[in-house]
């Protein structure tokens, strides 16, 4: 084995085997896991009490009757009941909340108060703010004297759900969703970010501890330099890669395992329709089998569970493995020379400001490309090397052509192969300095040495 594997070894086995290797990887996919998960349970189950309310309305009976109770929200109309009475005993009747109307909510909004005694969920107070707003409306209609208005309000009053399609070349639809591709980009620029910086961090504090042990000269009597470098790099990147591994493998075996049984249910094994105008608008003509449901007889969690099933994952996973071991590899090695170039920890601040402002704008840039990916900013700062790892990944959920995703991955492996050969010339001076705090302009002559 060359002298460069065995480094590379030696890093790998040194670092798989501590506790805190193994910890975070068997935790990780729980969490990575939850994220997935855990909004599906939370849009999949509903509140199943039943809450009754009482309603009080001050000097008048315009909303009486008007919202409607639902299967567990039971409206109750108080006319004779003071309110500070109520306030009292509510607890005592079996109340969950009180409503209070004042006559002046037609024209000050916050004149509704809902007392309870714990903070109410999202759902209720949507709910009775809907409620209220459409009497409201209601009764402004009114003053105008058009016959029939409740007739008419009911005949119009439309719910609209935008369903995204995506469509290939070749004519192909693919159902989408806009708030998966947002999550998947926030997730997968974010990830990108931490672990650039987590190992890049664990090469800087692996070589500073080396310098300081006196370990590397012991190292450097049979190795090159730049074989130390490059075999802590690789050897920590395949620490990167198998743990990343291992979190994909993990986290898709626990998301198997709760979605099965989250999906397991009387329309299990059935089909979900794909989106088509043609179909859409003529029913007849839907050459759909019996075993086949649209997106409409979905729960909100069985369409979040079909949205994220329609993601290209081969693309974001592969993109994200590309893009993780460039920007990595760019970053490590930068790292290497900032502690081959100090004595401890503590110094590296002066040179730590060109390693994070990069990586800073990156994450930055990626958050703007949620909203516009399609940008100017967003498009250079993912071919930009410094900065595409975190903003490719922000963007590629959305689409990105072909040719831009290629000429990034090659701008970012060829500016590593750049950065290396600087970073090289640092770490064969500094890594042999002691007891003096190198300058910009010293870093520079080290740079500039001819000898190797």
């Amino acid at each position: 084995m060359s002298k460069t594997g065995l480094i590379i070894r030696r890093e790998y086995m040194t670092r798989v085997r501590k506790k805190s290797f193994i910890i975070l990887t068997l935790l990780t996919p729980v969490f990575m896991a939850a994220m997935f998960v855990i909004p599906v349970l939370i849009m999949s189950s509903k509140d199943k009490e039943v809450k009754r309310i009482a309603v009080v309305e001050e000097g008048g009976s315009l909303f009486k009757g008007k919202i409607h109770s639902t299967k567990y929200l039971k409206f109750e109309y108080l006319d004779n009941m003071p309110l500070d009475t109520l306030k009292k005993e509510f607890d005592q009747l079996g109340y969950y909340a009180i409503l209070y109307i004042s006559p002046k909510l037609t024209y000050i909004p916050s004149a509704a108060r809902l007392i309870s005694r714990k903070q109410p969920s999202l759902d209720v107070v949507t709910y009775i703010q809907d409620a209220l707003k459409k009497e409201i409306e209601r009764e402004k209609l009114l003053s105008y004297h058009i016959q029939n208005l409740d007739k008419i309000l009911k005949e119009v009053e439309t719910d609209v759900k935008l369903q995204t399609i995506q469509i290939s070349a070749t004519g192909e639809e693919k159902r989408t969703s806009t708030g998966i591709a947002m999550g998947i980009a926030y997730v997968g620029g974010l990830l990108i970010y931490m672990l650039t910086f987590m190992f890049g961090a664990m090469v800087m504090r692996g070589v500073i501890e080396e310098k300081t042990n006196r370990i590397v000269e012991v190292l450097i009597s049979s190795v090159r330099p730049m074989q130390l470098m490059m075999g802590k790099i690789i050897g920590i990147a395949l620490v990167g890669l198998t743990q990343f591994f291992l979190w994909i493998a993990l986290t898709l075996a626990i998301v198997t395992a709760v979605t099965g049984v989250l999906m397991h249910g009387p329309d299990q094994g059935k089909k979900i329709a794909p989106a088509s105008f043609f179909s859409a608008g003529n029913p007849q003509s839907n050459p759909l089998q019996e075993n086949t449901i649209s997106m409409e007889d979905l729960s909100q969690g069985e369409q979040l569970l079909t949205a994220l099933r329609s993601v290209n994952w081969p693309l974001i996973l592969g993109s994200f493995l590309i893009f993780f071991l460039g920007g990595y590899l760019l970053y490590a090695s930068m790292f290497a020379a900032v502690g081959a170039a100090v004595d401890s920890e503590t110094d590296t601040q002066q040179f730590m400001m060109p390693i994070t402002i990069p990586l800073l704008i990156a994450l930055f840039i990626a958050m703007g490309a949620f909203q516009n990916p399609d940008s100017p900013v967003a498009f250079w700062g993912s071919l930009i090397p410094y900065t595409s790892p975190v903003v490719m990944m922000a963007r590629l959920p959305f689409g990105v052509p072909l040719w831009e995703l290629i000429l990034s991955i090659v701008l970012l492996f060829l500016t590593f192969l750049g950065t290396v050969w600087f970073a090289a010339r640092i770490y064969r001076t500094g890594i042999l300095m002691y007891g003096k705090k190198p300058s910009w302009k010293e870093l520079w002559k080290w740079i500039r040495y001819k000898s190797f």
